[in-house]
């Protein structure tokens, strides 16, 4: 499965479009994480545990993405995009990653 952010794919002919695909996941922080990654964050330090937590909730979003595609009988996909949203309010501080983009076959 090619993953590209482009609209295109140099030098590919599309075939078909498949359609926009999702995939999402949430991140939950707890209050001590928190309380740690503020205090890293003033001594200049790295929040690598949540660095860590982002990466796996990133690769949980792409790869349930590209399952998607897969049944849709795509070979790739294009103008691939990941947000972030901090859902806050009821949910705490829960982030949620989600990747999308079309789903196409190439030649």
């Amino acid at each position: 499965m090619i993953l590209t952010s482009s609209n295109t794919l140099e030098n590919k002919k599309i075939m078909e479009y498949k359609g926009l695909v999702t995939g999402e996941s949430l991140i939950g922080a707890n209050i001590y994480k928190d309380l740690f990654s503020g205090v890293r964050d003033v001594v200049g330090g790295r929040t690598s545990r949540y660095e860590e937590e982002i990466q796996k909730a990133r690769d949980i979003s792409i790869n349930s993405m590209i399952e998607k595609a897969e049944r849709l009988d795509a070979n790739a996909i294009i103008g691939l995009k990941i947000s972030y949203d901090n859902l806050g309010g009821t949910m705490g501080n829960t982030i949620l990653v989600t990747a999308y983009g079309t789903a196409i076959k190439f030649e």
